[in-house]
């Protein structure tokens, strides 16, 4: 079996939301791998030598006339130039790095696959150029070395085979398999002991590239992501110009699996300039992607939902969509540092809903666990970890944590502030909650069910994370209506922190663009819509109920403090009057 060649990755799992941020991700990775290698290139490129002796150039010139060959072979040496049976495709004065339509060419085949390339074989392009004239066989008389190159390239590229689906039916019945599955297919389970099983697909699009560079390098120093291309000419010491072979728009989705019942391929060549720049910017961004994939920060697949971005997106709604997403970040940032600020500085709990915290951290685990089982990205892991860790940290802000010895197990006790029990907010919280879990329970029975008499899953542990996540993720604003019955009953938002909130709101509404300008499921579009419900809620409650300034605001301070002060502040004016009315 051939050694497999590079390609791209395979489909990515998650949401919609996920893949917004790991896109997001990526595209500002990509960014700073482009201006840290243009930088690198500028100031610690080594200095150009004033000897010419020392320096390469390139062996063709500026509009010279050259002719191309390619062949198809299943080896990949190829010395026989003679046999017709192999070249596909052969043009004539093609001028080199002269811009414009001459220097375009292009051609549509029908290829028949041997028996060998069905059963796992091999398939190569062999691109050779020559000037305009000159012979490409090294065996002709008339041959000459610094007249002909050429460079090789495989048409098929491996992937490993998928693994088996672990995913079953855990009632053991065929509802809710895929079309075409059965139930041993559903419960068939990996085995990650054997050897892993490589698959050839069809490049139905080979981009032949002559790279327009003329620089003149340094023999001992040339730049290390040139170097795998440049095709030196041992005997001069120059090179040859640069054929690329460009596969950057290529997708794993339009390669077409080889087997046996394949009768016909069909191969569209393409031969053409690109500028250094291009050319650069192209292995730039090619290497971002393989360093975040080793990083684990971007997920196998991703790199072609990045390019599909621009090849099928507006360009204009491309634009809005990246100012939009950086917004999202900021107000994001803002956020996260004024709940930060509001739970570090309160000191009351009045008027605020502990349960609803309470509830807040245990979703969060929810998801992190939910993300854990899936073999999630580590860096949306981390994300999730944190935000985790943030909401617990909210527990012992909005109640008492102590901590107690069952034996020689240590346990955690949760206690109501004083703040929180000692006034109607507590009986108003525990009342809203009472009611809301009723409803919530009854919809994540429901949808628990439903998923796993239609839904498959790897374990019963699965099932269980995959139906609280559902619950989360679809019900989640339940959790948001106790604070809202809180409000109407105390007539008063004077408690909340409404900085962090504007800014969840602006996020909420950046979200509503979201749902229109790109694909998501319908129930995470509806989620989106479901908070800005509860959002107008909110601010219809600031509008509606006057300032208390008898309330304790989320410093610990009320209105009466500044009255007594002020109070205060009269009757020693007073005083001095009186004084000075003596005197």
């Amino acid at each position: 079996m051939p050694p497999p060649a590079a390609g791209g990755g395979g489909g990515g799992g998650g949401g919609a939301q996920q893949q917004r941020e790991q896109t997001g991700f990526g595209l500002s990775g990509i960014i700073r791998m482009v201006v840290f290698w243009y930088f690198v290139s500028k100031f610690f490129s080594p200095k150009k030598p004033t000897d010419p002796s020392v320096l390469m150039s390139n062996l063709f010139q500026k509009g010279e006339s050259m002719d191309m060959w390619v062949y198809l072979s299943e080896h990949e040496r190829f010395y026989d130039f003679g046999n017709d049976g192999m070249l596909v495709w052969h043009e004539t004065d093609i001028p080199y790095a002269v811009w414009g339509p001459q220097s375009t060419r292009t051609l549509s085949l029908k290829y028949q696959p041997s028996e060998s390339l069905k059963q796992n074989g091999s398939l190569y392009a062999h691109v050779f150029f020559a000037r305009s004239g000159y012979p490409l066989d090294p065996k002709d008389p008339e041959y000459q070395p610094l007249a002909a190159f050429g460079r090789t390239h495989s048409v098929v590229a491996y992937f490993p085979k998928s693994k088996a689906d672990k995913r079953r039916h855990l009632l053991g019945t065929s509802e809710g398999l895929g079309e075409g599955q059965n139930i041993s297919e559903a419960t068939e389970i990996d085995n990650n002991d054997g050897p892993v099983e490589w698959l050839p697909y069809w490049k139905p699009n080979v981009t032949i590239n002559l790279v327009d560079d003329f620089t003149r390098y340094p023999r001992n120093s040339v730049p290390p992501n040139i170097v795998p291309y440049l095709n030196v000419e041992p005997h001069s010491g120059n090179y040859y110009p640069t054929i690329f072979f460009n596969e950057f728009w290529l997708l794993r989705d339009k390669l077409v699996a080889i087997n046996e019942t394949v009768v016909e391929l069909s191969l569209h060549l393409e031969v053409g300039l690109i500028s250094m720049t291009k050319w650069q910017l192209f292995l730039q961004i090619d290497n971002s992607f393989q360093i975040q994939r080793g990083y684990g920060s971007m997920l196998e697949g991703e790199a072609d939902e990045l390019k599909r971005v621009f090849l099928e997106g507006n360009p204009y709604l491309l634009v809005i969509t990246t100012v939009v997403s950086l917004l999202h970040s900021v107000f994001d940032a803002l956020a996260f540092k004024n709940d930060i600020q509001f739970w570090n500085k309160n000191k009351s709990m009045e008027g605020l809903s502990a349960k609803s915290v309470v509830v807040s951290f245990i979703s969060q685990l929810i998801v992190f666990l939910y993300l854990l089982d899936n073999d999630t990205s580590w860096m949306i892991l981390a994300s999730s970890g944190v935000g985790c860790c943030i909401e617990f940290w909210k527990i012992g802000r909005a109640m008492i944590i102590e901590v107690y010895w069952s034996g020689s197990i240590p346990m955690l006790r949760f206690r109501d502030r004083e703040s929180y029990a000692g006034n109607k907010t507590k009986e108003y919280d525990d009342l809203a909650m009472k009611y809301l879990s009723y409803v919530l329970f009854f919809l994540a029975a429901c949808s628990s069910v439903y998923s796993l008499m239609y839904e498959r899953h790897k374990s019963w542990y699965s099932w269980i994370l995959s139906s609280l996540t559902s619950c989360v993720y679809m019900f989640g604003f339940i959790m948001m209506c106790p604070q809202l019955f809180i409000n109407y009953k105390l007539k008063s938002v004077a408690h909340l922190p409404w900085r962090q909130m504007t800014y969840k709101f602006l996020n909420t509404i950046i979200d509503d663009l979201f749902a229109f300008v790109i694909k998501m499921p319908t129930l995470h579009r509806l989620s989106v819509f479901r908070d800005d419900v509860i959002f107008l809620i909110y601010l219809y409650q600031w509008w509606i109920y006057p300032v208390d300034k008898s309330r304790v605001n989320e410093f610990g301070f009320g209105g009466e403090d500044n009255r007594v002060g002020d109070s205060r502040g009269e009757v020693a004016t007073s005083a001095i009057e009186d004084v000075k009315k003596k005197n």
